[in-house]
């Protein structure tokens, strides 16, 4: 059905760029913004466990702030919290939700919320 809305792909950008001990911690942005390009594939492809075409949404915390959408990659500043901004995405999303996440609380929270949830690999390998 062409009204439906695409299933949700959340991104836990600081989870994903910390699970990769590559210096991301000298340029938490710069490592934000290469995640960002880095997803752009899966926007059409979708990830194992949610086919494409997704919408995506990377979110962002800190001093990754600020960090521009690029097509295909919806960018959500967390005012505060990210993993309390991804529950909320989460919880608001009303359709197929998969989060990529390791964080196990956040696991939890956002499950309770009816989202299904996958780790870092999914997106990085």
């Amino acid at each position: 059905m062409a009204d439906e809305p695409l299933p949700l792909l959340i991104v836990d950008g600081a989870n994903v760029v910390g699970s990769v001990p590559d210096g991301w911690w000298r340029d938490r942005r710069g490592a934000a913004e290469r995640l960002r390009d880095r997803l752009v594939p899966f926007a059409r492809s979708g990830v194992p466990g949610l086919p494409g075409p997704v919408e995506l949404v990377l979110v962002v915390e800190g001093a990754a702030r600020g960090v521009a959408p690029v097509p295909g990659v919806r960018v959500a500043d967390a005012p505060g919290s990210g993993d309390d901004l991804i529950v909320d995405l989460a919880a608001a999303a009303g359709r197929a939700c998969l989060v990529v996440t390791a964080d196990r609380e956040l696991r939890r929270r956002v499950q309770e919320h009816g989202a299904q949830v996958t780790g870092p690999r999914s997106v990085l390998s």
